[in-house]
C-alpha cells in the first residue's frame, strides 16, 4: 500500500516516483543497432492517438485491465477502460466496477483530520500520547510526536509493513495485531527531523480520530465527504461492498481480489468517477472551506496513489492543464508499474 513520496508542490514530477513508482517510459525504437536488418532492431512502438489507444497499448504491453477517468474543464469528463477485470470469465473491463484504491484512503484521512482540527475536536499539535495514553509506553517520543507529525509522515514511527513478519501475501483483517508490528521497535528518526512514509502513521492517525469522534471515522468521512459530493459508490472497506462489482486483480497472474485489507489507510474501495469527483472538489472545488484549505495545505498533498496485491492507482490533479486524471490498473508486479508510468505520461500527452 505504498504511496507516492511527493510534496503537494510537486504533485506531478515527485507523483511519479516511489514504491507505486512509475518506472521508465515503454516505446519507441531501440536504437541499439545500425544495421537495418529485422533480426537486430526493435520496431518503434506507434504513439497512441486517442486516449482508448494510450489504454489499449497498455494492455497490449502486459496488463489485465485498466480504468481511467478524466475531467478536464470544457474538454473531457468521461470514464474509460480496456483489457479484462476477470480472467476466469474474460469479463471485460468496465470503468464502473469497483476497485481497491490503498493508500488514495489516506486523502480521506487527512480531510477529516483537518476539519475536525477546524472544529477544535483536535488540534494538530496534540501529541500522540495525549490521545493513545495506552500506547504511550510503545511507540518511541510519543510525548512529543504530534499529529501534524503523522499526517506528514514525519513521526519517526516505524513502518508496520516493513517489519519482520508482515508480509503482502497475507490479508490484514486485524488493526492492533498489524499494529503490533510497529509497536516497541526504536524511532527511525526524531519526530519532525526528515520525512519517512510509514502506514503506521495513518493507523494511529485514524484510532485518534475514533477516540475525538466518539465514533468511526468512517462514519465522519461518509457524512461530510462522500454524501455532499455525491460519492455513492465509495466505501469503507471490502466488507462493505457487492463481490460481483469488485475488478479482480492480479499480483504475480494470482486473483487477489479476496485478500482482505481493513488497515485505515489503505482500505477504501470505490470507481475512478467516484475518485475523480473527489480530486476535483478537494484541489478547487468547495470540500475544503477556507480556513480547513488553509490548514490542509500545511499538512497533506492534494494528490496521491496507491498500491495493494494485484491493484495499483493514481488520483492527480493536473493543475497546468486544469485536468483531474484518475488512473487504476488491476495488475502489479513485473513490469506493471513501468507500463503504469509511460500510460500516465501518454494520457497526459494526449491532453496537452
Amino acid at each position: 500500500m505504498r504511496i507516492l513520496r511527493h510534496k503537494k508542490s510537486k504533485n506531478i514530477s515527485l507523483l511519479l516516483s516511489f514504491c507505486f513508482v512509475f518506472l521508465a517510459s515503454c516505446g519507441g525504437s531501440s536504437g541499439g543497432s545500425s544495421d537495418n536488418s529485422s533480426s537486430n532492431t526493435t520496431p518503434a512502438v506507434p504513439t497512441p492517438t486517442s486516449i482508448q489507444g494510450v489504454l489499449d497499448q497498455a494492455v497490449s504491453s502486459g496488463i489485465d485491465g485498466i480504468f481511467v477517468y478524466i475531467d478536464q474543464t470544457n474538454q473531457v469528463d468521461e470514464s474509460y477502460a480496456a483489457g479484462i477485470e476477470n480472467k476466469l470469465t474474460q469479463q471485460a473491463a468496465n470503468a464502473e466496477s469497483l476497485f481497491k484504491i490503498a493508500s488514495i484512503s489516506k486523502l480521506f484521512i487527512a480531510v477529516s483530520a483537518a476539519k475536525l482540527a477546524v472544529k477544535e475536536q483536535i488540534s494538530i499539535n496534540d501529541t500522540l500520547a495525549s490521545w493513545l495514553p495506552e500506547l504511550a509506553d510503545r511507540v518511541e517520543n510519543s510525548d512529543i510526536i504530534t499529529i501534524s507529525h503523522l499526517i506528514q509522515h514525519r513521526s519517526g514511527i516505524a513502518d508496520f509493513d516493513s517489519q519482520a513478519g508482515f508480509d503482502w501475501q497475507n490479508a490484514h483483517t486485524d488493526i492492533d495485531s498489524t499494529l503490533l508490528f510497529a509497536l516497541d521497535k526504536p524511532s527511525d528518526f526524531q519526530p519532525n527531523s526528515r520525512y519517512e512514509y510509514s502506514n503506521t502513521n495513518y493507523l494511529l492517525l485514524a484510532k485518534i480520530l475514533d477516540r475525538a469522534l466518539g465514533y468511526s471515522h468512517h462514519v465522519f468521512i461518509s457524512e461530510n465527504i462522500l454524501i455532499p459530493l455525491g460519492m455513492h459508490d465509495t466505501y469503507a472497506q471490502l466488507g462493505d461492498i457487492d463481490s460481483a462489482r469488485l475488478a479482480k486483480g492480479y499480483w504475480g497472474g494470482i486473483e487477489r481480489s479476496t485478500q482482505d485489507y481493513v488497515i485505515p489507510g489503505g482500505s477504501m474501495i470505490s470507481t475512478v468517477k467516484d475518485i475523480a469527483l473527489f480530486i476535483r472538489a478537494l484541489n478547487t472545488g468547495s470540500l475544503l472551506t477556507p480556513e480547513e484549505r488553509e490548514l490542509y495545505g500545511t499538512v497533506y498533498w492534494f494528490n496521491h496513489s496507491g498500491w495493494l496485491p494485484g491493484y495499483q492507482s493514481v488520483a492527480n490533479y493536473e493543475s497546468s492543464i486544469d485536468a483531474v486524471v484518475i488512473q487504476f490498473i488491476n495488475t502489479t508486479g513485473g513490469s506493471s508499474e513501468s507500463i503504469a508510468n509511460s500510460t500516465y505520461q501518454n494520457l497526459i500527452n494526449q491532453l496537452n
